[in-house]
């Protein structure tokens, strides 16, 4: 992976666990704040081709642009690279038995989804950035 795989220090936006739920809905919680999964094809920016910027729904940090956003079919918004190589940790994950890498908001450490590499897709980096919809905001480009 890249250099983003460093530790995660200290959050910039740490809110207590009674902060979060009251800034959060109960999904929104769940998948942010408790590593949860939404369910595969049901988020809301799985399909869109909306030009903006994605960002954090937990605290705004600029996460992702839509210029590196493809259709990867895999029922979840798919990202081959973040906006900026600092906006996200990548932290291995070993969780339900396997081996992957868990992608973390940097401001606010909180869950956004996984990175999978070498899968093939016709990227320049080869990653697949696998990000829940409910872990971003997308705010569109106005034209």
């Amino acid at each position: 992976m890249s250099s983003a795989q460093q530790g995660p220090g200290e959050p910039e936006v740490a809110l207590s666990d009674e902060e979060w739920r009251a800034r959060l809905s109960p999904q929104e919680y769940a998948v942010l704040r408790q590593a949860g999964t939404e369910r595969p094809f049901t988020g809301e920016y799985t399909d869109t081709t909306t030009e903006g910027v994605y960002s954090c729904r937990a605290c705004g940090a600029e996460l992702f642009r839509s210029t590196e956003k493809f259709e990867s079919h895999c029922g979840w918004p798919s990202f081959f690279d973040p906006a900026d190589t600092d906006a996200v940790i990548l932290r291995e994950d070993d969780s339900l038995g396997m081996r992957r890498v868990e992608v973390l908001c940097r401001k606010c450490h909180s869950h956004l989804g996984h990175v999978f590499e070498g899968e093939g897709y016709p990227t320049p980096t080869d990653q697949r950035y696998c990000i829940n919809s409910l872990s971003l905001r997308l705010e569109p480009v106005e034209s």
